[in-house]
């Protein structure tokens, strides 16, 4: 999956964020619109991951996401 597919089907695969990345609210996972930029921003600001770790988890979702 690719993060086109990814943004363009948000609404089922925001769930499997939420289970991945527990600290992230629902208020958090609608400003991300599956972006990766605002997912690895919002990484960073919740759990202090530097910008290469948040980028890393991102894609890492990015390849294991299933819709």
């Amino acid at each position: 999956m690719n993060w086109d597919q990814i943004e363009g089907n948000w609404t089922q695969v925001k769930g499997q964020a939420k289970e991945r990345w527990g600290k992230l609210t629902d208020d958090d996972l609608d400003v991300i619109d599956g972006k990766r930029q605002q997912l690895v921003g919002k990484l960073q600001e919740s759990y202090g991951k530097s910008k290469a770790e948040a980028e890393k988890d991102a894609d890492e979702f990015c390849t294991r996401c299933r819709c």
